[in-house]
């Protein structure tokens, strides 16, 4: 079982997400657990303050480093994996989601405003992953993100095992190769021929061709 503990300040978040379909079932049947930390729970002051201007000035609030601190010295368990979610990150692919999805226990904290304190980036965490270049809000979609690729990495959480080795790469990359349904012919667009077929041998050589592996 891997758990995912999220830090944020909208824990509501993630309220529906984490309530719906294979990530539901993922959870009741023990493969994944997911706990939502309300940031301001770690802050000291009656008003329950994360944030505060940046020294040297700047526009927006940063996120302060005192409640983090807290926050994850409260969560931390032995082998476990830290990570905060910054545009400046390692670009996340399916070998980042394969290595992660070997560990038991990942602390993931979600940036809000125009940044963290770097003293969490640089004392406190393992890892900043970035999902692409572009910036967000906060790193509450990133964290969904991370969290539905490692989950389906993981046996038994969408189904046969077979269906996720078949696409796995020896670099633990993901092979993806168009795919088709009934009708087999619809407005004059017909599915390749050779889907029909039959001929196991051929399908894969075709699939192999047509083809991407992705995450490498």
């Amino acid at each position: 079982m891997v758990k995912f503990d999220i830090i944020t300040i909208f824990p509501e978040i993630f309220d529906s997400y984490f309530k719906e379909s294979l990530i539901k079932r993922a959870q009741k049947r023990g493969y994944i657990k997911v706990k939502v930390h309300n940031l301001r729970k770690w802050a000291k002051d009656k008003h329950q303050t994360v944030d505060d201007r940046p020294f040297g000035g700047g526009r927006g609030m940063v996120m302060k480093v005192e409640p983090i601190f807290k926050a994850i010295s409260s969560l931390e368990k032995p082998k476990t994996k830290v990570i905060l979610f910054t545009p400046r990150g390692k670009k996340f692919n399916q070998q980042t989601a394969y290595r992660l999805s070997k560990l038991n226990n990942l602390i993931l904290i979600c940036g809000r405003y125009e940044g963290v304190d770097e003293r969490v980036a640089k004392y406190l965490i393992n890892e900043e992953i970035s999902i692409g270049d572009y910036d967000l809000m906060g790193g509450e979609l990133p964290a969904m993100v991370v969290i539905e690729t490692i989950s389906r990495l993981i046996p038994g959480v969408i189904g046969k095992p077979e269906l996720l080795k078949e696409r796995i790469t020896k670099t633990k990359g993901f092979k993806e190769y168009p795919q088709y349904t009934r009708p087999e012919v619809f407005k004059k667009w017909p599915v390749p021929r050779v889907l029909l077929s039959g001929n196991h041998k051929k399908i894969e050589e075709w699939r192999e061709k047509h083809g991407k592996i992705i995450g490498r």
